[in-house]
């Protein structure tokens, strides 16, 4: 219902803008606000298209992987703490291995693989789901750590810089890794808080703990590295493990004896099914951030938090670099032009530049994620999954600022 009444809004807001930019003498408003509406779903059909291949492959690839027992296998090793996190996850299932492909996916940047592991483990969570249209709390707390976007090399981020010619393109890199941590501990502890989950528990704490203290251990190790190397390291090293899970499961499934190529098509036509239904899901938000932003809400909202903070007498350097923050949960693209836009403007190297890549590295796409997790398994009711991922976000936004300031 959250969603639903956001989605209204968005309309709502955007028409009284433009009725007031009408009446202001803006007589090719509505002319943007529905030129809005065609682009975004153009973009919504053509990301869903883009995706079909990706997620035929990497479903396909975890089909292999299921049949040949590595899912199994990591769900093993991992359920004493992703029971505790998941508690109404039956101890060993299958979906602890595709939770964990996903967040692995997410954490080295490999957006192509993150998004169908995701899509299997809300497939499979769906399976155990009672109430085929409502959310259950394992999938929003699966969903918050997604939103959240814990990564821990942002190769993408760091490639854009080096091409807009910043000094350093990685000095980026710790601020985000910092950024990220904070948007996903909160997002645990916030979503464990609503569903009653007591993170105090010896297995739970201890793995949140370890979690730091590896984020602890990648920050010192890239400390050491110039910028070629760090370069270098993060390229070789995500596209080597991508390549290695490709060859595991492959393997593995050589050695169980079992068709893969077949078991690689039985997945494969999932994932083109799976592309086909999240299209009407993505058109929906897309257009109705499209709008929005046509509309002049977005600008208006960035100058009205510009001039709260200089009535407070506070620094606002940082709000040249808001629209990026408010963009991510709704839109990676429209986030990324926008993190782009501010680099040019303002420079790589400048306050909003770096503030702005730091904003894109933090969190993800909420709204997005929202639409195509949910909507891939026909879930209507998402309870407190907005509330969770926003606050998660938030989270993210303002150690994102904190942490711009300290380092920049």
């Amino acid at each position: 219902m959250v969603l639903n009444y956001i989605w209204i809004a968005f309309f709502l807001i955007a028409f009284v803008f433009g009725i007031v930019a009408l009446l202001t003498g803006d007589m090719t408003i509505f002319q943007k606000m529905v030129d809005a509406t065609f682009d975004s779903s153009k973009t919504a059909f053509e990301t869903s298209l883009g995706l079909t291949g990706v997620l035929a492959l990497w479903l396909g690839i975890m089909k292999v992987g299921e049949k040949a027992g590595i899912v199994n296998v990591l769900a093993r090793m991992l359920s004493p703490f992703f029971t505790k996190l998941f508690p109404d996850i039956p101890k060993n299932h299958p979906v602890m291995g595709s939770i964990f492909m996903n967040i692995a996916s997410n954490m080295l940047g490999l957006d192509n693989a993150a998004t169908p592991t995701g899509l299997k483990a809300m497939s499979q969570m769906q399976e155990l789901n009672t109430q085929k249209d409502t959310a259950t709390n394992p999938m929003i707390m699966f969903l918050v750590l997604n939103t959240s976007g814990l990564t821990i090399i942002p190769t993408t981020i760091l490639a854009f810089r080096s091409s807009y010619g910043a000094a350093q393109p990685t000095d980026v890199f710790i601020p985000i890794l910092l950024a990220t941590t904070v948007a996903t501990l909160a997002g645990i502890i916030i979503t464990a808080a609503w569903q009653r989950i007591n993170i105090f528990q010896p297995t739970l704490f201890l793995g949140l703990v370890g979690l730091m203290a590896f984020v602890g251990i990648i920050i010192w190790g890239f400390g050491q590295m110039d910028k070629q190397t760090m370069g270098t390291v993060t390229s070789v090293a995500s596209n080597l493990i991508l390549m290695s899970i490709i060859v595991l499961f492959i393997g593995a499934g050589l050695m169980r004896g079992i068709n893969v190529y077949d078991a690689f098509i039985e997945g494969a036509k999932e994932g083109f099914h799976t592309a086909v239904r999240i299209i009407p899901y993505l058109v929906a938000i897309l257009v109705a951030v499209g709008v929005f932003r046509a509309s002049g809400a977005m600008d208006l909202l960035i100058s009205g938090i510009k001039w709260c903070m200089e009535q407070c007498g506070l620094n606002t350097d940082f709000v040249g670099a808001l629209p990026t923050a408010f963009m991510k949960p709704l839109s990676g693209s429209g986030a990324r032009g926008l993190m782009l836009e501010a680099m040019k403007s303002y420079g790589p190297d400048s306050f909003v530049g770096r503030l702005s890549c730091i904003f894109q590295g933090s969190t993800d796409t909420t709204f997005y994620i929202l639409a195509v997790y949910f909507g891939s398994i026909g879930v209507r009711y998402t309870r407190h999954a907005v509330a969770c991922g926003l606050l998660a976000d938030l989270a993210g936004v303002i150690a994102a600022i904190a942490v711009c300031y300290m380092f920049f």
